[in-house]
């Protein structure tokens, strides 16, 4: 079970990377991400044809699918790889929901829910023409297992049957026997246990179909063979420079999803995000039709076009299931008393910590460990309640009955990163709601590596200290199981587990939780399990990122889905 916490934190360690700079992760027109529609007031229908430029600050490198981390399939991978599943490619809540990309459902699971079976559409084809089956489809699964291809989501090594020690094909060239393909359009996967998720993570680039013919190791990277709207054209600088157009073998009638408009995507990289944004507002030149997928819009420069009616028209918000957390670590005193830890949920001001994250138009404060959207399993709940701007009497009289009458002393833990989620104004925010309530906290700032061993260590964590997390797809289970699952805390690595919480009764959920395929039922169930958790205190949930982007004044039908909280490239059009 290590490596789905693994995941998790990649992708929470994903969106805090784009978070860094700018203060938020998303992208679309003004209120998106619950409307959808075009951006900027672009005049006319989207139409096919033109040249989509991206500017981004971080380069699309390891472009191979078995290097990859993508949730829902990635956002510019997307248009290169199709996968057996994906997101849903509409606005708002209805964008969490998986759907059939190759395959021509969300898959049949049997009755426990530890065997998928999969039929591919007809008519699927690589971009030289030739057929994709369930064969490419398979080996492009196996190869992600080889070490020379490691970074992309490593499920499939602990849900796989032999997955633990699969060494991938280039060595012996075998193949993974729990993945089976009776024929060319049927695949069928074999898992040690049940996983009612399992057409999530069939959205992985891992299930993209590789020609075992065509794969050239380390270096299939610089041609992928496409199976998606485009093709790679260009890839220089291990994917600073990208330029990708049309595949004409691709078949609008096999993809309900993409919509490829551009004839042309241009993605240039390695640029400042301040550069970005002001050319995004200036739009000059192919500027106009340009977007950026990882560079976001920070407290300054949200009130520079508060002003400005026309760029706020161009600015939208996004939603992407992440939290941002006080952690405690029991095993440490003395947050070993749980009314200490009370104490502390009573006495923050979420109000000053929201201001502290870059506002209330950048962070929504929260009361709960799950995201507040449905398909999560979101159970309000609030069981210390203080109000906006905490209870420093509550808190007082809880440290009291923990033997505390004078108050205490403790030290919070955060990262010297600029990143406005667990960084020095948030630590701030929190010592001094605290010594309201006459809790002294001495900050003790870390570089972000040492920041994160730190937290991230059995033997070394401290008592208290800030986190994050973020989910690998929206639902419940990618979100709480890493956190309070005893069977993954890690004594040896990264522990995200961080209250080493090991109660049988809620592993037990969890385990019966996976097992059902019913993901509304499932979803319940995860938010009663949140909610059931929330009673011991294990942490203090703050705030979730709100995420703001720019894009150019020529840029129509941008879609924003609370899967990931930013533009979707697949739906842009330019002229």
């Amino acid at each position: 079970m290590r490596h789905s916490s693994v995941i998790s934190r990649r992708v929470a360690a994903a969106a805090v990377s784009v978070v860094l700079a700018s203060g938020a992760a998303a992208c679309g027109p003004e209120d998106a991400g619950a409307k959808g529609g075009a951006s900027g007031k672009a005049a006319g229908a989207p139409q096919k044809g033109g040249t989509l430029t991206v500017l981004n600050s971080e380069a699309q490198s390891d472009f191979d699918p078995a290097r990859l981390y993508t949730s829902g399939g990635g956002n510019v991978p997307s248009l290169v790889f199709r996968t057996l599943t994906t997101r849903n490619r509409e606005a708002g809540a209805a964008g969490t929901q998986v759907v059939p990309d190759l395959a021509t459902d969300t898959g049949r699971p049997n009755k426990d829910a530890t065997e998928w079976t999969y039929t591919l559409k007809e008519g699927l084809k690589f971009e030289d023409g030739t057929p994709i089956t369930s064969a490419d489809i398979k080996y492009g699964i196996e190869r992600s297992f080889a070490a020379e291809l490691s970074g992309g989501a490593p499920y499939l090594r602990d849900w796989l049957v032999g997955g633990d020690t699969y060494e991938g094909p280039y060595k012996g060239g075998k193949g993974l026997a729990s993945i089976v393909t009776p024929d060319a359009r049927t695949i069928v996967f074999k898992l040690k246990k049940p996983e009612g998720e399992f057409p999530f993570v069939a959205t992985q680039t891992q299930f993209a179909p590789v020609p075992k013919a065509k794969d050239t190791g380390a270096t299939y990277e610089e041609h992928p063979v496409s199976s998606g709207p485009y093709k790679v054209v260009k890839n220089e600088n291990d994917g600073e420079h990208l330029v990708l157009e049309r595949n004409e073998h691709w078949d609008p009638g096999t993809d309900e999803e993409r919509k490829a408009y551009p004839d042309r995507i241009d993605v240039k990289s390695g640029l400042d995000e301040a550069v970005i944004n002001q050319r995004l507002a200036t739009s000059s030149g192919a500027d106009a039709s340009a977007v950026t997928t990882d560079t976001n819009l920070g407290p300054a420069e949200l009130a520079q076009i508060g002003s400005d009616r026309a760029l706020a028209a161009r600015v939208g918000t996004g939603h992407f299931g992440f939290t941002a957390y006080l952690a405690f670590n029991p095993k440490v005193k003395p947050f070993d008393n749980p009314k200490v830890r009370q104490a502390i949920s009573y006495a923050i001001n979420r109000t000053s910590v929201v201001n502290a994250a870059g506002g209330s138009a950048l962070a929504e404060a929260t009361t709960t460990f799950l995201p507040e959207q449905k398909a999560f399993g979101h159970t309000p709940y609030d069981h210390f309640p203080a109000g906006k701007t905490g209870d420093p009497a509550k808190a007082e009289e809880l440290l009291k009955e923990a033997g505390y009458p004078n108050g205490l002393t403790v030290t919070l833990l955060h990262s010297t990163a600029q990143n406005r989620l667990t960084s020095p104004e948030v630590a701030t925010a929190v010592q001094e709601a605290l010594g309201k309530a006459g809790i002294t906290v001495e900050l003790d700032g870390q570089e972000p590596n040492s920041f994160n061993e730190k937290r991230w260590s059995v033997k070394d964590a401290p008592g208290f200290f800030l986190s994050r997390w973020g989910a690998d797809w929206p639902a419940g289970g990618p979100f709480l199981a890493p956190i309070f699952d005893g069977r993954q805390i890690v004594t040896n690595g990264s522990n995200y587990n961080h209250a080493q919480l090991n109660d049988p009764a809620v592993n037990k959920e969890i385990d019966e939780i996976n097992k059902l395929t019913d993901l509304k039922a499932a979803a319940a169930r995860w938010g009663a399990l949140d909610k059931k958790i929330g009673e011991q205190a294990l942490d203090v949930p703050l705030f979730h990122p709100v995420y703001k982007r720019l894009v150019g004044k020529d840029v129509k039908n941008v879609v924003i889905s609370d899967w990931t909280g930013v533009l979707d490239i697949s739906q842009v059009a330019v002229k």
